[in-house]
């Protein structure tokens, strides 16, 4: 670029420095020459004392130099740029030159408290009368970080008092629903007192019909030490209920040729019958025989896996059977000899109720660990290799089995002692509770075509005229049931039915012992049987 101040340029005089630019670049044009202008005096408030440029060697001085004791010399042809203003524009010819803007001052002096500056040469300043650039405060980050801080500090605590509400909120959704949950299922399983759920409903309109029920019976026989353990199974299809009877072995049953014996020798000498003399003195359709020995039960408790039973009193370890001690408490795990050594167990002067009750739990505890389809469950069946009733397969038997076993694992089940008297006959709470509730025994669940039963309870004292009336009725072509003794003698013999289709035989039974009409009446049974007989003292065996 050519110098604009060149000595050998011809337009050099005529061009002159009229300032500078936004970038700090000069900027000249040619300027004609005016008459120099008076400049009015600046107010003392407004005046301002300024350094004058640094002045630099030139070749040639095409303009007069500024006296140096006079800052204001030829501002009239030295406009001046400061920050924040934009670069004057060329003038025309004959406007005036603008007024130089004083330069910033280079040095600030000191500064009054109201703001007036005491400047050299005794002229005072406002700080109004200058533009500032604003300076960053070196506090305002740390101000900033102060701000982000609390604020975040702020969010975090009202994100954790959210995050608290919020659980408490979950806590109480989880425990209503539990607490409605659990409710529920004790409405639904009948377990609230002050509530019937559809179970009870249920029970109580199956209770005013006929209830169908499918039950086994089970012999468990202690191959080691002998004897054996008789139970009912008993799958309850109308009220959705499952049952385990314990029947004693001294109950009395009738044999096949009129006679009596106990349940237990029945048992032992081969059960032949054993199945039709407990419906005819229980008066229950039993489905098929299940005879289920010691070894075969260990076995069938390792194939489900284990159970765990609530033990009643530790079992000695026995040596010569080499059979596991069994701890006393609350959900003991029972491998396979275990269980059996836990459900025959029987103490010294113990019962024969108290062994019962651990073979109920055992039995309990393994339909719970049997598998719930009854595909599977026969194929346990099949693998525990038990030699069955004929009339009893393993998938028949396995299907009942996964059956009984759901209802167990809902808590839908229950495990009944049959009580049985000193002479073999069922007490009257036994008939009441467990052969009606729960087994549904009655007088006309007899077998088609079998002989109408007739039980008899002794209330004479004589043993004789007993087994006289016995005879009597066997003879008469009666399906006799022993209702043992009465608890008190009796004056007059009386003959009772339940169902006034009953009447004419209960009139024919006392044809039979030779007794009056007068001597039958309606009432309520204490034999499970289609007629009763209290045998009285008036009673004369012929």
């Amino acid at each position: 670029m050519n110098d604009p101040q060149d000595p050998y340029d011809p337009y050099a005089a005529q061009q002159q420095l009229i300032g500078y630019d936004a970038y700090g670049r000069p900027v000249y044009g040619q300027v004609t020459a005016q008459p120099v202008q008076p400049v009015a005096p600046v107010p003392p408030a407004y005046e301002q004392q300024y350094a004058p440029y640094p002045q630099y060697p030139q070749y040639e001085q095409p303009y007069p130099e500024p006296q140096p004791h006079d800052p204001y010399a030829g501002r009239q042809d030295h406009p001046q740029w400061i920050p924040h203003q934009a670069a004057p524009q060329q003038q025309p010819a004959q406007a005036p030159a603008p007024a130089p803007v004083p330069e910033p001052r280079r040095a600030a002096p000191a500064e009054s408290a109201a703001g007036v500056t005491d400047a050299p040469g005794g002229r005072d300043y406002r700080t109004e009368q200058f533009a500032f650039i604003d300076q960053p405060d070196e506090d305002s980050e740390d101000v900033i970080d102060w701000l982000a801080f609390t604020e975040s500090r702020t969010e975090r605590r009202e994100e954790a008092r959210r995050r608290g509400r919020n659980r408490v909120v979950a806590l109480v959704v989880v425990l209503a629903l539990t607490a409605v949950g659990t409710l529920g299922w004790l409405w639904y399983t009948d377990r609230l007192p002050f509530l019937d759920g559809p179970g009870q409903e249920k029970g109580a309109a199956a209770a005013a019909g006929a209830q169908k029920r499918d039950m086994i019976v089970v012999h468990l026989h202690n191959t080691k030490r002998g004897g054996s353990s008789t139970a009912l199974l008993v799958d309850n299809v109308t009220t959705g209920q499952g049952a385990t009877v314990l029947i004693p072995n001294t109950l009395g049953v009738p044999k096949q040729d009129g006679t009596s014996t106990s349940l237990g020798k029945a048992v032992e000498e081969g059960g032949l019958g054993t199945r039709e003399s407990l419906d005819t003195v229980l008066g229950t359709r039993i489905g098929g025989t299940w005879r289920l020995d010691t070894p075969f039960l260990e076995r069938l408790v390792e194939l489900v896996g284990g159970i765990e039973a609530d033990t009643d009193t530790a079992v000695p370890a026995d040596e010569q059977a080499k059979t596991p001690a069994v701890a006393q408490g609350p959900k003991q795990s029972l491998t396979g000899a275990m269980a059996v050594a836990y459900a025959t167990y029987r103490g010294r002067g113990e019962p024969e109720s108290k062994q019962l009750e651990r073979t109920g739990k055992v039995l309990y505890a393994v339909l719970r660990k049997i598998p719930g389809d009854p595909g599977a469950a026969a194929t346990t069946v099949e693998s525990m290799g038990q030699i069955l009733d004929p009339g009893l397969d393993a998938k028949n038997l396995g299907g009942l089995l996964s059956r009984i076993g759901e209802h167990a694992k809902v808590a839908a089940y229950r495990t009944e002692v049959l009580t049985v008297k000193p002479d073999g006959g069922l007490t009257d709470e036994a008939g009441r509770k467990v052969v009606k509730e729960v087994l549904g025994g009655s007088f006309g669940a007899a077998r088609t075509g079998a002989a109408p039963r007739v039980g008899l309870k002794d209330a004479t004292g004589d043993e004789k005229a007993q087994v006289a009336a016995k005879a009597a009725l066997i003879n008469g072509g009666y399906g006799f049931v022993d209702g043992g003794r009465a608890d008190r003698t009796a004056a007059a013999t009386r003959i009772t039915y339940q169902d006034q289709a009953q009447r004419d035989r209960a009139v024919d039974v006392a044809k039979t012992l030779g007794l009056p009409e007068t001597a039958v009446q309606k009432a309520e049974s204490p034999v499970n049987a289609d007629v009763v007989v209290v045998l009285g003292k008036d009673y004369k065996p012929s």
